[in-house]
């Protein structure tokens, strides 16, 4: 594993700081943008900052030219957002756009489609959304239930999906149904995209308790959905599906603020009963437990960036790098508000330290162990294709999905 950039990379990350320097302010620990995630003004903030970026060529950094990107290398594209992620800036809303759903169409779209939205897309002017999950499959994507049925060269759609983060913004989705129950329950899917302005598509803001509504319920009535717009071939749904979800596991190894550098700053400038807290032993201790978690997932990014530089695909490593940083973000801000004792309940941004980042990371961090797979779906990959251990019992295997649903009537 090679720690450091290649001459070529040196360069880039070197272009890259200088134009980030030119357009936002480095961030201190602590700090964060002055819109929070969540909030409706987030929308044209974060779209005007990926226009910059777009017009800079450091949007799709990784993709071809002719569809808006800038030719270079995947590793480059993981370089930028590290050097981003020391300014301020927007918190995104592009993530499942770009991460997920343009390597998605680059991979089955057809040409016209590529050319048409995948530039739009980069530039911001698109948003997407990713309908995957539903209220009866919890993590078991292929359990899903929303039917698709084939009517000429237009299908029919009607079904629940649920916790579609963005889904009160996007522009499109992309879908995956069930149209073959007869068959097992990975093989009778089909995948599609779709205008989520279209007839019979009913988007309910679900209110968390953070006070914002990231994600949403989202209904199929009679929603019609034209054949040209199905990716991949009808009941390989499953296969198109896998395509976005291993671009999920690559990009949702990062997770949001704090980390160890902002409680480490905290326990630094915060006085308790005896001087600052970081000169408590039991602080001191937990913040090292801290650090050595944080080298870890920074070691097995640099695997990945390895693989990546070495034009290999990555592994399933990065579900490490998710289980670690999601449950390390909830551990960190409850630490933090206990630091604050009573100040710890306030969430003005003006009269709390670190603009209550803590208290905004408690009531936010939850979720970042549910989106993108479960603490314990992650586990199971770390075990079954990493460590190698046998995989579980699955009883629904070589069963029509018919059966399985009228087990559970």
């Amino acid at each position: 594993m090679d720690f450091n950039d290649t001459p070529a990379e040196a360069e880039f990350r070197a272009e890259a700081r200088d134009w980030l320097a030119s357009q936002a302010p480095k961030r201190e620990p602590g700090q964060s943008y002055e819109v929070r995630r969540g909030d409706d003004a987030l929308v044209p903030h974060a779209k005007e900052w990926q226009a910059k970026k777009f017009e800079a060529g450091f949007a799709g950094i990784n993709l071809p030219k002719e569809y808006g990107g800038r030719g270079a290398t995947r590793i480059e594209q993981i370089i930028f957002g590290q050097e981003e992620a020391t300014f301020v800036t927007p918190p995104t809303i592009f993530g499942i756009s770009h991460g997920m759903v343009v390597p998605t169409l680059l991979a089955y779209a057809t040409e016209e489609q590529k050319q048409k939205f995948v530039p739009a897309t980069l530039k911001g002017d698109e948003v997407w959304c990713q309908l995957f999950s539903e209220p009866g499959g919890g993590s078991d994507l292929a359990g899903l239930r929303t039917r698709s049925e084939r009517d000429g060269d237009e299908w029919t759609i009607n079904g629940q999906k649920i916790w579609t983060s963005g889904a009160h913004y996007a522009d499109r989705g992309v879908l995956v149904t069930r149209s073959d129950a007869g068959v097992e329950k990975h093989k009778g899917l089909t995948y599609f995209f779709l205008d989520m302005k279209s007839p019979g598509i009913d988007i309910r803001p679900i209110k968390q308790i953070s006070g914002a509504s990231n994600f949403n319920e989202v209904f199929f009535a009679d929603v019609r959905i034209p054949d040209s717009q199905r990716l991949g071939k009808e009941g390989e749904g499953w296969r198109v599906a896998l395509t976005t979800l291993m671009n999920e596991r690559v990009e949702t190894g990062v997770r949001p603020a704090p980390d160890f550098d902002d409680i480490f700053a905290l326990a630094r400038n915060l006085p308790i009963e005896d001087g600052p807290a970081i000169a408590d032993e039991a602080i001191r201790e937990q913040l090292a437990d801290w650090y050595i978690q944080t080298q870890g997932v920074k070691l097995t990014r640099l695997r990945t960036m390895t693989a990546l530089s070495r034009g290999q695909q990555p592994g399933p490593e990065n579900s490490i790098a998710k289980v670690v940083t999601s449950s390390k973000r909830q551990r960190i801000a409850h630490f933090g508000m206990d630091l604050m004792d009573m100040g710890g309940m306030m969430r003005n941004r003006d009269a709390t330290p670190m603009q209550a980042l803590f208290q905004d990371a408690m009531l936010d961090s939850p979720g970042n162990r549910i989106a993108a797979g479960t603490d314990e779906i992650l586990r199971n990959v770390i075990g079954e294709r990493v460590l190698g251990l046998p995989r579980e019992i699955r009883v629904d295997k070589d069963k029509p999905f018919s059966d399985l649903a009228a087990l559970e009537k």
